[in-house]
């Protein structure tokens, strides 16, 4: 194959491995993963689309990405084999495409997926005419029929078949179905918003609130961290005390289940079962993020050591096992490892008897739920199998075998320890080590709120390290973004996601830092993201830039699914700039985007639920602190802990140095504070809420009841 880049020097396993196809010249992890597949994969592109014209062949699409359990299995059942490879290379144009490097081809066809089947989810099957317009969709696909599932074998031949002999109206088929995905958003909403749909969407999600086992509706069940985020503010804002509760029952119920990995730390995707208890194993970068964001709001807005503790876990998981040498982070780790799927993570009693002994196995068995015969269903081959949670409250425990809380901690501790080293021996999964800007992004944010929080410096200065990565390696010379890094090349123009958690990270940075470069770069991408993003006529972010390519169409999402949407994110950084610099044309840019949903998120406001929280910003009352004072002085620190140590979701945070170049960067970003100086020499906080300010305080004290007085009012 002309091109085909040098293969690793392994000549004997490579002479009986198949010759590979296009995709070996790829980086994905995904695409890799079939690089030596029979089929004759070609990556999106031209050449795909332009040789399915020359030689009239509809296009088999096939996305997933590497770390989905069901694509492994169609990739090993039917794309490894040959009967199937023939069908496909004779009669359709193959391609692959990995959902997490082109979101915006997934987006595209996963809605043609639910318009035809009402369904959706990964591996996704697209088969469509060589313009790109679809006309089948499925999921899933065995090689051969199995119950209401067409196999491969069957499926192709008859479509390959249609496609010869009643070609025009599968062109009809298409052309329709092109058409439902052209047809136009919503117009925006000539009301205003108003606290309605708040409260519309805390009653929305008390009707479907699991009170048995936290969460909301049944199995399976997804963290959602973006709705305990809501939650939580709208439980504090709002004096709604059964908010908070209902956050607090399913992050302890996701603490301790089998979705936590109790040993390594950090969470599975997500729970196959209503009681948490059984996982969908892989690990996703962008639930670490979203969930330590959650645990580090319910520690402050709680008090609870627990959710610190969580919190730390998640930190320890994602520094230890998802950090990647340039000092970003990679996007996931495999659910299968060569034992199976979850094999990594289970248990027979016996090897944990091994490695403990059998008085710290009674104990182990009594804290984690396990069984002789296993705790989880298997497939009646093998050893039974347990996986790790936590049945029985940890006081219980305590009482029961005489032991003080902080003894069995310890004794627990321990174990943990032992467990871990153990497991560390087993082969691990595969971890799919490309860094992607919107899920760093959300990380970076993730850190940079839980040092400020915890008070760890660390968590800020790994939250930097990786902040450096992204603008230097995934930035271009134009001020723009580029999505994925992976194996010394960055590629791919960024889509909506990485501009909005990009700049919600470096927002965050700033207020951790109070490094004005932050602020002054988080202006800069807002500048490139509205450039060549937003919807001057009607509001809102498209998902694609005005220079991407277009599929069907620039499409506008607000709905948040397993992270908050572009637009959704977006929000809210408007309204925090126009509060950190003053510029009141961020917050009418905000407002154009509440009005170019608000139609949409009415009709069922629970499903957007980041945006309830923006919203809640906006028509809140926010607080806006200057702290004037010398960098790293005692009266500094204790001025900035007495706002940090507190649970504020509505403040903005300002810090103007009283000397050198960061008060006058300070002053150029955000002119007001020109003028805010420290009084008496003590550093002084500027407190204002609801568009008027306060007295100056030179005393963190005096701050701290301004800021607890406050609280009330809401």
């Amino acid at each position: 194959m002309d091109g085909e880049p040098a293969l690793p020097a392994q000549e004997e396993e490579d002479a009986v491995r198949p010759v590979p196809n296009r995709l070996i010249r790829e980086k994905s992890p995904y695409l890799l993963q079939h690089a030596r597949n029979p089929v004759d994969w070609y990556p999106w592109g031209t050449e795909a689309f332009e040789r399915a014209a020359r030689e009239n062949k509809p296009v088999f699409l096939s996305i997933g990405y590497a770390t989905c359990h069901w694509c492994h299995v169609m990739a090993h059942e039917s794309f490894e084999d040959q009967e199937v490879a023939e069908l496909l290379n004779r009669d359709f144009i193959a391609i692959k495409v990995d959902r997490e490097e082109r979101p915006d081809i997934d987006s595209t066809y996963m809605a043609a997926c639910q318009l035809l089947t009402g369904q959706g989810g990964w591996p996704l099957t697209i088969i469509m005419t060589p313009e790109k317009k679809p006309f089948f969709a499925a999921t899933y696909l065995p090689r051969e029929r199995r119950f209401a599932l067409h196999g491969l074998l069957e499926l192709l031949p008859r479509v390959a078949l249609a496609w010869r002999d009643n070609r025009s109206e599968l062109l009809q088929s298409a052309e329709r179905i092109t058409g439902s995905l052209m047809e136009p958003g919503p117009e925006k909403s000539s009301r205003d918003p108003d606290t309605l749909v708040l409260d519309e969407g805390y009653q929305d999600l008390l009707l479907r609130f699991d009170g048995d086992n936290g969460g909301f509706g049944t199995a399976p069940k997804f963290p959602s961290p973006h709705v305990l985020l809501f939650l939580l503010r709208y439980g504090t804002n709002h004096h709604a005390g059964r908010a908070i509760r209902m956050a607090e029952a399913t992050l302890d119920a996701m603490r301790d289940g089998g979705i936590r990995d109790h040993l390594g730390g950090g969470f599975h995707r997500y729970a196959t079962d209503a009681r948490w208890r059984v996982p969908h194993f892989e690990k996703m970068l962008y639930d670490q993020a979203l969930l330590l964001m959650a645990y580090t709001a319910a520690f402050l807005a709680t008090g609870k050591t627990r959710y610190r503790e969580t919190a730390e876990e998640i930190i320890a998981y994602v520094c230890r096992d998802l950090a990647v040498t340039e000092g970003a982070f990679a996007s996931a780790e495999d659910a299968d490892s060569a034992a199976g799927e979850g094999a990594y993570y289970l248990w027979s009693l016996d090897e944990i008897r091994s490695v403990l002994g059998p008085e710290d196995t009674a104990l182990a068995g009594q804290v984690y739920g396990l069984l002789p015969g296993g705790n989880i269903l298997g497939d009646g081959a093998g050893e039974p199998r347990n996986i790790l949670y936590r049945p029985v409250p940890f006081a219980d425990i305590a009482a029961s075998t005489g032991l003080s809380e902080p003894a069995l901690a310890d004794r627990i501790a321990g174990i943990r320890e032992q467990l871990l080293a153990a497991r560390t021996l087993r082969p691990r999964p595969a971890r799919d080590d490309k860094v992607l800007a919107d899920a760093n992004g959300l990380m970076i944010a993730a850190l940079a709120q839980a040092g400020r929080a915890f008070g760890t410096r660390d968590y800020i200065d790994r939250a930097e390290l990786a902040m450096a990565f992204v603008l230097g390696t995934l930035g271009t010379g134009a001020g723009r973004l580029l999505h994925r890094y992976r194996d010394g090349e960055a590629a791919i123009p960024a889509f909506a996601d990485d501009y909005a958690f990009v700049i919600l990270a470096l927002i965050e940075l700033y207020e951790s830092t109070f490094d004005p470069r932050y602020l002054a770069e988080a202006v800069a991408k807002e500048e490139v993201f509205e450039a060549h993003f937003f919807d001057g006529e009607n509001g809102g972010f498209f998902g694609v830039a005005d220079d991407a390519e277009h599929l069907f169409g620039r499409k506008k999402e607000c709905y948040d699914g397993a992270v908050p949407s572009a637009n959704s994110v977006a929000m809210e950084n408007l309204f925090r700039l126009s509060r950190l610099t003053g510029n009141p044309a961020y917050e009418d840019r905000a407002d154009q985007l509440a009005r170019a949903f608000l139609d949409r998120v009415r009709d069922q406001p629970s499903a957007y639920c980041w945006l309830l929280s923006a919203l809640d910003r906006v028509l809140g009352t926010s607080q806006e602190i200057v702290i004037a004072g010398n960098p790293g002085a005692h009266d500094t620190e204790a001025m900035i802990a007495a706002v940090h140590s507190r649970y504020l979701p509505d403040a903005t945070v300002l810090f103007s140095p009283a000397s050198g170049m960061g008060a006058a960067a300070l002053a150029n970003l955000a002119p007001f504070t020109r003028g805010l100086v420290m009084q008496d020499d003590k550093a002084t906080a500027y407190p204002c809420t609801g568009n008027a300010c306060s007295k100056p305080v030179t005393d963190p004290a005096e701050l701290a009841a301004w800021l607890e007085l406050e609280k009330k009012k809401t």
